[in-house]
């Protein structure tokens, strides 16, 4: 057994050299100062206490470190994931209680258990059944709750729901309670953000600052904002002004431990934990795999759904929340030079460190601050102008891709996400139950064969040469046979009728009948039925069939050859 294929850390750590190490620790080092906030952010979204975003960004990532293939992917928690977790948990449990905290524990080792379970059966395909206009309207979606759910917390007012609708009534109920110095804190902190995000890098590309040192600079701004409003909370007093806090938060590293839970709680909790992984492994491969193709790199999906399975069993027994592969730190991770997964267990390291030495300083960080940073980190999920490129080129795709949105919005993420993945499977086997189908002929003076509908080509009115634009399958079959029929019963002439397959990479059982039939009707109206173009894993299909030997008909290499065969020497004026 090639054990390196399962443990993917043997593949480079034997080579691995003092300049790796170099990259590896200045990457981990922009990544820790930027992972801090974002993981008590998405603690604070997931409405878990914020040791447990610290502990989430700790051993999921050494884990991750070890079975994962890509060079660059961070592991962590993300905003979409976190959304998901408040949503799952909110009818079972109060926000930030212990039974919260072990809903939040289960979802993770759940979602480990199933992602792991997956990877070994070499289920990674599964993700391809989420259609990309599906992704994008349910992130679109997710980003738009997630920033309102945390209007909230700029407004320091009271807030509830996990849909857009639920939210903006609670707002709205709770408008008249604003707090003013909460407000001012959270708006100037978002004021910095968007101006960090949009001026800093030009401005101090302006003054000479160097490129590199530029964009480090604007992905390392929410670590300033941070600091400078939790020493604003500290000298000012600001909680005795009606300022949320962060609050206490223990110091020292998470203990490794199983969660006492029942087994009704593993149940309820099994279809959220489902949605969790499929939706944060779309997320990591996709990141992943954009990442490794500007290194000429790949990255292994069955093996993916191991890596990020571990990681999220580690984030589980050691007291943290489910956790995928982040966009935004892991293009920060890219940028900064990573080489291999060691930048993330460096990474690990210092969040460790932050969690042993910084919490008492945590503890001042005003909420406000932390519901800023997500409202701009997710501000980039939002792609509102994709409905209108989905629009202009796919009506039944910008179809499943609004009903995604729509009722991402107005019910709740595990809504949106089951309609969309079941709109796209439902517009799959519409659009292929009912395959293009063009009647050819050929191209004068070529060997080519076009549509008569588009093209000037020559035709036979005794030989039809039907193409078949799709694999024939159950959904389809019947849709084929009446094709078929309705071109016999127009064709009065027709004495030979030819399959050309070029598209066809399936035949299964039911097509296999309905062809059967043709050949069958096709011969009690006197035309014989042909094939051609027939591929060879199909063609071998069939020859263990006694399809082969009941066909009226032949089987031709190309359509030019039926043609040559049938039509060749057809009075010219039939032609």
């Amino acid at each position: 057994m090639n054990l390196s294929r399962y443990l993917p850390v043997l593949q480079w750590s034997w080579r691995y050299n003092r300049q790796q190490a170099g990259s590896d620790l200045v990457a981990a080092l922009i990544v820790t100062v930027m992972l801090i906030p974002q993981s008590l952010a998405y603690a604070l979204l997931a409405g878990l206490p914020a040791q447990i975003g610290l502990y989430a960004s700790i051993l999921p990532l050494v884990v991750y470190a070890l079975f994962g293939t890509s060079r660059t992917l961070s592991v962590g928690p993300v905003a979409v994931a976190s959304l998901m977790t408040a949503a799952a948990l909110a009818p079972l449990a109060q926000a930030g209680s212990a039974e919260y905290i072990v809903g939040a524990v289960v979802l993770a080792l759940m979602s480990g258990l199933m992602l792991v379970l997956m990877g070994v059966l070499r289920l990674g395909f599964l993700a391809n059944f989420l259609s990309h206009p599906v992704i994008s309207g349910f992130i679109t979606a997710s980003g738009i709750v997630i920033a309102a759910s945390q209007l909230k917390h700029v407004f320091g007012i009271t807030g509830s729901g996990h849909n857009l609708f639920d939210i903006g009534r609670s707002l709205w109920a709770s408008a008249s309670s604003i707090n003013l110095a909460t407000l001012a804190v959270g708006v100037s902190t978002l004021v910095f953000l968007v101006l960090a995000r949009t001026r800093l890098k030009p401005g101090l590309l302006a003054l000479g600052v160097a490129p590199q040192m530029a964009d480090v600079a604007t992905k390392t701004a929410p670590i300033l904002a941070v600091v400078l409003t939790t020493l604003a909370a500290w000298f000012w007093q600001l909680q005795l002004q009606g300022v949320k806090l962060v609050g206490h938060v223990p110091s020292g590293l998470p203990q490794l431990t199983w969660p006492q839970a029942d087994w009704a709680l593993w149940q309820q909790l099994a279809v959220s934990a489902l949605l969790i992984s499929v939706v944060g492994f779309v997320e990591s491969i996709s990141v992943g795999q954009t990442l490794a193709a500007k290194r000429r790199q790949r990255i292994d999906p069955d093996q993916e759904l191991i890596g990020l399975g571990a990681a999220n069993l580690g984030s589980g027994i050691s007291g943290g929340m489910p956790v995928t592969g982040g966009f935004s730190r892991s293009v920060v991770n890219f940028d900064a030079g990573a080489e291999t997964p060691a930048a993330g267990i460096y990474t690990a390291v210092g969040i460790a460190v932050a969690t042993l030495f910084l919490t008492p300083a945590i503890a001042w960080l005003p909420q406000a601050t932390l519901a800023a940073t997500i409202i701009v980190a997710v501000s980039t999920l939002i792609d509102i102008p994709a409905l209108r490129r989905t629009l202009r080129y796919s009506r039944t795709d910008f179809g499943a891709m609004l009903a995604t949105i729509v009722l991402t919005l107005g019910h709740s993420v595990e809504a949106g996400i089951i309609t969309g993945v079941a709109l796209s499977l439902g517009l799959f086997l519409y659009r292929t139950s009912r395959p293009h189908c063009a009647v050819v002929g050929r191209v004068p003076g070529s060997e080519h064969f076009r549509n008569v509908l588009r093209h000037k080509v020559d035709v036979c009115p005794t030989v039809t040469f039907l193409r078949v634009d799709e694999s024939l399958y159950f959904a389809n079959a019947r849709f084929l046979e009446e094709t078929v029929l309705d071109i016999v019963t127009s064709e009065p002439q027709l004495t030979d009728l030819v399959l050309v397959c070029p598209a066809v990479n399936l035949v299964d059982a039911s097509a296999l009948e309905s062809l059967e039939a043709i050949n069958e009707r096709l011969k009690d109206a006197g035309v014989r039925l042909h094939m051609s173009d027939v591929k060879g894993p199909v063609m071998d299909r069939l020859k263990r069939t006694e399809f082969c030997q009941h066909l009226s008909g032949d089987v031709f290499l190309s359509a030019h050859e039926g043609w040559k065969a049938l039509v060749t020497g057809a009075k010219n004026d039939d032609l």
